[in-house]
This record gives C-alpha cells, sequence and structure tokens, in this order.
C-alpha cells in the first residue's frame, strides 16, 4: 500500500501532520545524514521513569523491561542541556512510563522549553491537577491524555485503573481545555484511543466524549503488536477493515472546535512493513524511563542488549551521543544485515520516517514544496 506523508489536519487553525511523517520537512538534516554525515537527533521520545499508575493490556512497556537506573533531577536536567547542545528540537514525554510521577515533572518541561525544545506531554492525565497544569501549559506545544474508552466501567477494564479514576481524569482534561482557551495557549490539547479491534464499542462513546470535554482533536490509533519479538501482545491488523464503518462514523462527528482523527495510514498496512533497512532512530531516538538509550522502544528489552547504546544515569547524553557505540548501532541498523520486516514488531514509532527515509534513498519521495506543518519538529 501507498502511504499519504504529507497529509494534514486542520486543528485550531493550524496545519498539523497526525497521520503521516515530518521527516521530508527537515531537509537539510536528512541531506547531511545521506551525506554520509553524523547528525543530531531532531525528536526524542522521553520517559522521566518506567512506573505507572495504570495497567492497560495493550501497553508496550510490559515487553520493554531492561536494567537501568533511576533518573534524578540532575540526570534529567543535563539530558537537556545536552539535547539542546546538540541540536535536539523536540520531544515528546511518553516512552515506556508515566513521567508526570516524577516531582520535578513541570520543572522539566520548564527548562526544556527555556533551552528551545519544543515539548508535547502525554499522559494518563491522573496527575496533571491544576497547578501543575497552569504550570506547564504555556510552555507545551501538545498536551495529550491517554484514555482509551468512553465509557467508565469499560475505562476501568481496558486501562487497568478504578472507575473512580475516570472521572478524575476527566476533571483534570476539562480543566485542561479551560486553560488553554481562557488563556488563548498555543498548546493543542487532545486525547488519545489506542484502538483493538475488539473493543471497538469504545469509539462512538469515546468521540462522543471527546467532543464533550471540547479537546482540539482526539486520535483513534492502532495498537502495537510484538510480532517477532516475545508474542505477548496480539492484535489482528486484519480487524481494522472489519470495523472501518465505525470509525468513519468517528470522523463524522468532527466539528469546529474538535477534530476525530483516524489513523489510517497506521491502521491500513497490516502490521507489513514495505522497506528492509531501518533508518529512523538517527533522527527519531528514543528512551527509556530507567535512563536506557536505545534505537526505539521494541528494543528496550533486556533481551536486546546488543543495540544499546548508553544510560544518562551512567554518561552525559553528549558524550553517548557522540560516542562511537551509538554509530556503530545507527550504521547496523541501516546495513543489509538488519531486515526490520523479520526482526521488528508490526509497527514502531519510526515506522513511517524509516518508509519515507527508504524511498527517498531509492528516489520515490522527495521533500515537501508546501509549508511545514505545525508540528514539523514532531517525528512521531
Amino acid at each position: 500500500m501507498s502511504f499519504d506523508y504529507e497529509a494534514t489536519t486542520t486543528v485550531n487553525n493550524l496545519n498539523m501532520t497526525l497521520d503521516g511523517s515530518n521527516i521530508g520537512y527537515q531537509r537539510e538534516r536528512v541531506e547531511a545524514w545521506a551525506r554520509g554525515e553524523r547528525v543530531a537527533p531532531i525528536f526524542i521520545d522521553v520517559a522521566w521513569t518506567r512506573r505507572c499508575q495504570a495497567a492497560c493490556y495493550f501497553c508496550a512497556a510490559q515487553t520493554q523491561a531492561s536494567e537501568g537506573g533511576i533518573i534524578t533531577r540532575e540526570h534529567a536536567i543535563s539530558f537537556l542541556e545536552d539535547s539542546a547542545e546538540i541540536g535536539v528540537l523536540a520531544m515528546n514525554y511518553i516512552s515506556d512510563g508515566e513521567s508526570t510521577m516524577v516531582p520535578w515533572y513541570a520543572e522539566s518541561v520548564e527548562r526544556a522549553t527555556d533551552l528551545g525544545i519544543q515539548i508535547g506531554a502525554g499522559t494518563n492525565g491522573i496527575a496533571t491537577t491544576q497547578p501543575v497544569l497552569e504550570r506547564i501549559l504555556p510552555r507545551l506545544a501538545s498536551f495529550r491524555v491517554n484514555f482509551s474508552a468512553g465509557e467508565k466501567k469499560r475505562y476501568a477494564e481496558i486501562m487497568g485503573l478504578k472507575q473512580a479514576v475516570y472521572d478524575i481524569v476527566i476533571g483534570n482534561i476539562k480543566t485542561a481545555v479551560k486553560i488553554v482557551r481562557d488563556n488563548e495557549l498555543a498548546c493543542i490539547t487532545n486525547m488519545n484511543l489506542v484502538c483493538d479491534p475488539d473493543q471497538s464499542d469504545q469509539l462512538i462513546p469515546f468521540a462522543r466524549l471527546a467532543k464533550d470535554l471540547g479537546v482540539h482533536y482526539a486520535i483513534i490509533k492502532h495498537c502495537w503488536v510484538d510480532t517477532h519479538m516475545d508474542g505477548k501482545i496480539a492484535v489482528d491488523y486484519k480487524g481494522y477493515a472489519r470495523i472501518e464503518g465505525i470509525l468513519k462514523e468517528c470522523e463524522a462527528l468532527s466539528d469546529e472546535n474538535t477534530k476525530i482523527v483516524v489513523k489510517w495510514n497506521k491502521l491500513n498496512h497490516q502490521g507489513e512493513r514495505q522497506y528492509s533497512k531501518c533508518f529512523g532512530p538517527p533522527f527519531a531516538l528514543q528512551m527509556s524511563g530507567n535512563g536506557l538509550i536505545a534505537p526505539c522502544g521494541p528494543l528496550f528489552n533486556e533481551k536486546w542488549r546488543a543495540f544499546h547504546i548508553g544510560n544518562i544515569t551512567q554518561h552525559r547524553f553528549k558524550d553517548i551521543f557522540e560516542s562511537e557505540r551509538y554509530w556503530e548501532v545507527m550504521k547496523y541498523l541501516g546495513s543489509d544485515e538488519f531486515d526490520p520486516r523479520k526482526r521488528c514488531p508490526s509497527d514502531c514509532m519510526q515506522n513511517l520516517t524509516n518508509k519515507w527515509l527508504y524511498d527517498y534513498l531509492e528516489g520515490k519521495a522527495t521533500f515537501p514544496i508546501k509549508a511545514a506543518p505545525a508540528n514539523a519538529n514532531f517525528l512521531a
């Protein structure tokens, strides 16, 4: 199948890439990489801890345990300073843990943005109370709450939480929306549903709830499947075709205040990778909540230690980035010796970036000529 890399959605009068890849808008760095130069990541997906209050049955983090340290405030600030120095442009605070659980979470948002790094926050919304929101929302590019159901009972079942948490999180989302809209902040508020075809009963309730809460948009995305790995998370990608009508009903609920966005590029590829080399990690890196730097989340697990590059609780990130180890791993992933079709899960954060870069080197992808979207520095 083909991918519409440049598909954008208008949200709050901004064009945003919500179901494609922004790598084509990073021409200078892509061309340097193609010449064989060592380039800094444009984007890093980060967690400050591996802890989480929820126990979502679909969570990829359950397959990603590895040995590591505890990230302290000092480690985090040093990491942010090094990232800014080498040229990282944006980060999502998501990865494999609930970063709002560390006491210096808001400070980490403030410090990153002071350094010129754009931050997108992803959270279960439990700890994002009004005092926290008042500190972070003026700084954030986006604020996303993972809310993978629409009804209280089903929310508790799917996300492994008590039903009372449903009301707490909804209250926090309402507060976030009010702060952003009342103060005309640039932050884009959104909700995220991880779609398992067998849980499709929650799609319409989720879309209606997102509209009622007034977030700028709500995403319905694929469920990660760890094929070629442990097989702990199994979802039949062909099942998405079965619920296509429901997904389109959700989209039709969009209005001028809230867009309901289905990630068709992700849902329709049926878990198949259409490239034989992995080129994405030099541009879009991931860090575990235990400080581990690895090319991607699926390779966090201890059994994939051969791909582990370093740990920010032991070494400065700048030193890790400049190490031969870092570049040996990146080179191997892009070599004929590594085939992601045979060794990787059905999808990953870098999937569409990988595909675009592979097509670019094959002469099948070109740099967009239209203006870059508002979230161009976010490669996930």
